[in-house]
């Protein structure tokens, strides 16, 4: 029989056991590698955009878009005669990828062009916001946004943001996220009156890359290229947490299904965050990919994930990009375990 001593004792042990919170551990579902689609040449590629409503995939590759069924990982097709795709938007019927200084049109269903728009130099990332229904096109070296109304395909306006953009996020609430590379911050636009609401700085984030937006819980992840990513509040711009990720990231998705943030990072691995609640963020062990499989993009639905790069070259003097072998740029296909 326990002592009055020994029962308060318990019972103090108890109160401060239930004081202190214990955070729960987080399930790591793996991934494998489902398929690899050889894609072959050009020999560069850029930004991915998976289109839930069609199952496509629609992959910037140099002097064209690659459209790849979902699914089963077939080559639909591709809109050619380009000389430099980067970013994708889509709208019902058309589609849009930035084009050496333009935005070219082209139609989704034949996947032939329709016409260009002029956008600034350096035009690169592309976003369709779901509030207004325009395209906002990232330009580079122009330090500024393009706006295209789809409804006329003509020029809405222009925004200058005194720095070079990066990657770009909506909430579909109308504002629009831009990350600014050289000056290290987070730009938040109205899209409606394209004004900017709020510029952030992130001073321990350096050259942000990747960015991707929960829009319920309201945060905002930021991939560095110091091995970092950044989660902010994106209606105050304060800092929430700071988690390590691997060398060379280029592209964040957020699966809102699962609460998972995937940064896909060129030194050929995949860092996984899992959102436990609104300020509490667990990192993940990391999963293989393959060098230079830096951008990607997400299927909300099955979890799939798809990302491109090509084989390593030990000669790098010989290859197109960034030491890679010609002819064998090639698209991974991970599919949750």
């Amino acid at each position: 029989m326990l002592s009055r001593l020994s029962l308060r004792v318990l019972a103090a042990m108890a109160l401060l056991s239930a004081a202190v919170p214990v955070k729960a551990e987080v399930a790591a579902p793996g991934f494998r590698l489902s398929q690899i689609v050889p894609l072959g040449s050009p020999d560069k590629w850029d930004y991915l955009l998976f289109d839930p409503a069609s199952h496509r995939l629609f992959i910037a590759h140099g002097s064209e878009v690659t459209v790849v069924d979902g699914p089963s990982g077939r080559i639909l097709g591709r809109v050619g005669g380009l000389t430099g795709a980067h970013g994708i938007a889509l709208v019902p019927g058309r589609g849009y990828v930035t084009n050496n200084g333009q935005a070219t049109v082209f139609d989704l269903a034949g996947l032939g062009r329709l016409q260009d728009i002029p956008a600034d130099a350096g035009a690169d990332a592309a976003i369709t916001d779901t509030a207004t229904g325009d395209v906002f096109v990232m330009n580079g070296k122009g330090h500024d946004i393009t706006v295209i109304d789809p409804r006329t395909d003509t020029v809405r306006g222009r925004v200058d943001l005194g720095g070079k953009p990066e990657f770009n996020a909506i909430d579909g609430k109308g504002a629009l996220f831009v990350n600014i590379e050289d000056k290290s911050e987070v730009v938040r636009l109205d899209t409606a009156s394209l004004k900017i609401e709020a510029r952030w700085s992130i001073p321990q984030c350096e050259a942000p890359h990747g960015l991707a937006v929960a829009p319920d819980s309201r945060r905002l992840f930021v991939s560095c290229v110091n091995a970092r990513l950044v989660v902010l509040d994106a209606d105050s711009g304060r800092p929430v947490a700071s988690l390590p990720i691997g060398k060379g990231s280029d592209a964040v998705v957020f699966d809102r299904k699962r609460r998972i943030v995937f940064s896909s990072n060129g030194d050929g691995t995949l860092s996984r965050i899992a959102e436990t609640g609104a300020e509490d963020f667990v990192a993940l062990p990391a999963v293989a990919t393959a060098p230079g499989a830096r951008t990607m993009a997400l299927d909300p639905d099955s979890g799939r994930l798809f990302l491109v790069t090509a084989e390593p070259d030990k000669d790098e003097g010989r290859s197109g990009r960034r030491g890679f072998v010609p002819g064998t740029v090639k698209l991974l296909i991970l599919d949750p375990e």
